[in-house]
């Protein structure tokens, strides 16, 4: 899987089951190159959204919501996800 593609494809998971207000999806993966468990194919993602329905959640509710939504991609792709809520 190319970067951009999951890059794509997990914002418009999100996108379509999240009520967003602003959404960043930065791929870090380059900070974790010479990580141990670093795996081929395996990205490090940030994604940064401004949602106020996941705001109005705890913080372990929104991440939980999140990994639910992109399920299939974190099993597949993403080996890293920083999540960040405001």
């Amino acid at each position: 899987m190319d970067i951009n593609n999951l890059i794509a494809i997990v914002k418009k998971k999100i996108e379509d089951e999240i009520v967003i207000e602003k959404i960043l999806i930065e791929d870090k993966s380059f900070l974790h190159k010479k990580h141990q468990g670093n795996q081929k194919g395996k990205f490090h993602l940030k994604i940064t959204i401004h949602s106020k329905e996941l705001k109005n959640l705890n913080r372990i509710d929104g991440n939980k919501k999140i990994y639910k939504v992109i399920k299939k991609e974190m099993n597949l792709y993403i080996h890293s996800l920083q999540i960040l809520i405001y």
